[in-house]
């Protein structure tokens, strides 16, 4: 029962207290791979949309372990239009679990089971579960899978039929392939990912309207397009304004760029300020005026992305667009982009990366913390030229 990757003691207590109360179940569970050709597989990935982009590499790969299977993924609501997007899979059911909600519409408890339990319908051979969670390992449990592949060392480890720990020096897109190779090979369907012959790279789908309408929104900006995205998401991930509009000045005085200025409706304060200090510059505000299909979209029509580490980060690299990530409290080892075309920009403080993103210390909060303060202007502008003299030319051939 030890060995739980769970930051808060209480929560670590209780949760190893459910393991102790539910180790019975193990008992109950399938130790064999399920016999004959796997005809349905269910993949959970319920966080939001930063962890779902990270996990495209395995839902790919597990398209490539068994190409003829139905695969279904199940995701939070708030992450549906993105989800329908993903090369390879069949359906998407959506479990909207309070834990994760941040004010949208929640899942109760009991609905949430009878939800996980309508899933015996599919009767899945197979079931991934890319969150280490003791909950979302019983949801899974609920479904009736008969081989259920997940992580141990966030509780629930008497749901599952096969279980490893999560390796939290990795990426999560790492932990998430190992998931599916280790599934892979146990169902002897991993000869074809040990040979590398795994769809390389993560995919969205964009569906022909999506990429119209972003050719209106940024054909009358000149090139390069240089997307700038001032929301930290959350404080303790907040850079300063002031050196979001003077990259963005810099970056126009050098190149002669067009900014994108992107962000949800609840950014448009922080992203007007921005604005206000780009008065000659050929700008695009197209803060809070699109979803998450036309974002992505507009993503993609770019030559190259600063933003902080946030969800929009990981829809860039989903969409191969050059990027250039600002990272203060969480670690990009872990959560970087993994886009092949990016610069993580840091400074290397004793108490940085602290993963303390959703609690900081006190003394980090009301203020742009000292990890995201230490970032300097010039430093994101170098690595956006760098990213620009990569990428420009061969974006201006292909749009000609």
């Amino acid at each position: 029962m030890s060995g739980l990757q769970i930051p808060n003691p209480r929560e670590r207590a209780l949760v190893r207290a459910a393991d102790i109360a539910t180790a019975p179940f193990s008992w109950f569970r399938t130790r064999s791979a399920p016999a004959g050709a796997i005809r349905r597989v269910l993949l959970l990935r319920l966080e939001r949309i930063g962890d779902l982009l990270m996990v495209l590499d395995a839902i790919s790969e597990a398209r490539a372990a068994w190409p003829d299977a139905e695969i279904d993924l199940a995701v939070g609501s708030w992450n549906l239009q993105i989800a329908k997007l993903v090369g390879g899979v069949t359906n998407v059911h959506v479990l909207d679990v309070p834990w994760l909600a941040r004010g949208d519409a929640a899942d109760g408890w009991p609905a949430l089971i009878r939800k996980a339990r309508a899933w015996r319908s599919r009767s899945y051979d197979l079931a991934i579960n890319f969150e280490p969670d003791i909950r979302s390992n019983f949801l899974m449990w609920q479904s009736g899978a008969r081989a259920r592949h997940g992580y141990w060392t966030g509780g629930g480890r008497a749901f599952l039929t096969d279980a490893i720990a999560y390796e939290p020096e990795k990426h999560v897109s790492v932990n998430a392939r190992t998931l599916v190779a280790r599934a892979a090979d146990m169902q002897a369907a991993g000869a074809a990912l040990k040979r590398g012959s795994a769809p390389a790279g993560r995919r969205l789908v964009l569906p022909p309207d999506a990429k119209g309408r972003a050719i209106e929104l940024v054909g009358q900006g000149r090139r390069p397009l240089v997307g700038v995205h001032a929301s930290g998401g959350r404080e303790s991930k907040q850079w300063h304004l002031d050196r979001f509009a003077d990259v963005a000045r810099e970056l126009a005085r050098q190149r002669n760029a067009t900014i994108v200025l992107t962000g949800s409706e609840s950014d448009r304060p922080l992203v007007d300020k921005v604005a206000a200090r780009l008065g000659g510059v050929s700008t695009l505000n197209l803060c809070g005026e699109l979803d998450l299909v036309d974002l992505a979209a507009v993503l993609a029509s770019l030559d190259v992305f600063v933003t902080g580490d946030t969800g929009p980060m990981h829809l860039a690299s989903a969409v191969s667009t050059p990027v250039v990530a600002l990272f203060g409290p969480a670690d990009p080892r872990r959560y970087g982009p993994t886009s092949p075309r990016q610069r993580v920009i840091r400074v290397d403080l004793p108490c940085s990366p602290c993963g303390m993103v959703r609690l900081p210390p006190e003394r980090c909060r009301g203020h742009v913390p000292d990890c995201m303060d230490g970032i300097q202007v010039g430093a994101v502008v170098k690595a956006a030229l760098d990213l620009l003299d990569e990428t420009v030319p061969v974006r201006q051939t292909a749009v000609d």
